[in-house]
């Protein structure tokens, strides 16, 4: 029996497995949007679901946002997505809140909070939290999340970040912010590389992110890879999300592959993955289809997840 098999089923199926870059809104189904809002109708969420491109993903997201509309429909979303983690064997999650659309919808951030985290202490999943802001809205709105997660560092959020539109909020604008959540003992990520070029990656990393989420086009740098593979800089890479969004032209061309070759670290995860109607053990899958991932190298990846998360 070959080391990564068991009874005919790909042994990551089973394995513990850690997601290090999840948004809870994300994680919302067509489904729960009907739990939400019985009164939506089955061919509106069709439409919005049926996006082909960065701007329809956003206004997606945007609109499934517009559903949580306080603490307990939070609660709920937090429940349906960690009976989904407890199926599939994730022992680990820093699952990201989107705070800076939570001040965005004049919602209070605190009450969600506590509602989300006393849902995540009745799961066998340990939770983390990331807090992000919204890039495109400039760095004031994002200092106002960095306080937002200085506040709960220690009471469940490990780390902050910002995502968006990279090509409306460059890294350069949020220096000081990350120097300040720095300073708080908040561990910094960074979306980047997702739909801008490596020099978005280049200037996350600059400001200090410690893992970047996505950064696929860093491929179009050698020398942005080289530094990534030296300097053990992890990469959070989401294949479906990607071809969704068209941030890649196809599968095929995603290049997980080419960046795991050249030695960047790679973790697997979903990203959103009730508007990509995917699961992690799916991008496992897909790993391994279509990439050609050997079951030895899932299985590092699988260690990939423990070994950068952030506790």
């Amino acid at each position: 029996m070959r080391p990564y098999i068991i009874a005919g089923m790909a042994l990551y199926h089973e394995l513990p497995k850690a997601e290090l870059h999840l948004h809870l809104e994300g994680s919302v189904t067509r489904e729960l949007i009907q739990e939400l809002a019985p009164e939506t109708s089955a061919e509106e969420i069709r439409a919005k679901f049926n996006f082909c491109n960065f701007a329809g993903f956003l206004d997606c997201y945007k609109w499934v946002a517009g559903y949580l509309r306080g603490p307990e429909d939070y609660a709920l979303v937090t429940r349906r997505l960690l009976e989904s983690l407890v199926r599939q064997k994730v022992s680990y999650a820093e699952i990201t809140i989107s705070a800076g659309v939570i001040l965005w919808k004049k919602q209070e951030f605190g009450p969600i909070y506590a509602a989300v985290r006393r849902e995540a202490a009745q799961s066998t999943v340990k939770v983390q939290w990331n807090l992000d802001a919204i890039r495109h809205f400039g760095a004031d709105h994002a200092m106002q999340v960095a306080e937002l997660a200085a506040e709960r560092a220690g009471d469940g959020v490990v780390s902050f970040g910002i995502g968006g539109d990279e090509e409306r909020g460059p890294a350069e604008w949020f220096s000081e912010v990350y120097r300040f959540a720095g300073l708080q003992g908040l561990h910094l990520v960074a979306h980047a590389g997702e739909t801008a070029g490596p020099e978005s990656v280049w200037a996350a990393l600059k400001i200090g992110a410690e893992r970047i989420g996505h950064g696929i086009r860093a491929i179009e740098d050698h020398t942005l890879v080289r530094h990534l593979a030296d300097c053990r800089i992890p990469l959070e890479i989401c294949i479906s999300s990607n071809v969704a969004t068209g941030a890649v032209a196809s599968l095929g061309a995603h290049p997980i592959r080419r960046l795991y070759d050249a030695g960047v670290p790679i973790v697997l995860n979903t990203d959103d993955p009730g508007l990509f109607s995917t699961t992690l053990n799916g991008e496992y899958g897909i790993a391994s289809r279509e990439f050609g991932f050997s079951e030895a190298e899932l299985g590092r990846i699988v260690e990939n997840g423990f070994r950068y998360a952030f506790v």
